[in-house]
């Protein structure tokens, strides 16, 4: 099954809570139980500068992929993939915009690996700035 084909805008300086379900052409939910996600955004198709990349492996403000969904509690057999940015990380955003794609990939010894979506993303730019909240 083909990439599915999404755009979508992040806010500088705001928290990004996105929530992707995966589905078959059934509308089925897809089990990602043992499945690892990956995303990375870059100014063009083929560029070397990588703007952000997003894993499975959450950073310490939580900014990365949760296979449990956005809230981080829905079971991993219900397809759903949260793709979180927090505020400190979407504020040092700094492009106009990207192109991304974002894979998952099984936990088998050789995994497979399937390219689930892909789009542009614009950079709304921040114009309140102060102290952190």
């Amino acid at each position: 099954m083909p990439a599915g084909l999404y755009s979508f805008v992040i806010e500088q300086g705001a928290t990004l809570d996105l929530e992707v379900a995966y589905k078959d052409s059934g509308s089925n939910a897809i089990d990602l139980t043992g499945y690892q996600a990956r995303m990375q955004l870059r100014p063009n198709v083929g560029s070397s500068t990588v703007l952000l990349t997003l894993s499975s492996s959450l950073t310490s403000d939580g900014t990365g992929l949760n296979m449990s969904g956005s809230s981080g509690t829905n079971s991993p057999t219900l397809g759903t993939i949260g793709i979180y940015i927090s505020a400190a990380s979407s504020s040092q955003l700094d492009f106009g915009e990207a192109v991304y794609d974002l894979e998952i990939a099984s936990g088998d010894a050789v995994p497979t690996v399937y390219r689930i979506l892909e789009g542009k993303i614009r950079l709304s730019k921040n114009v309140t700035l102060g102290p952190t909240y």
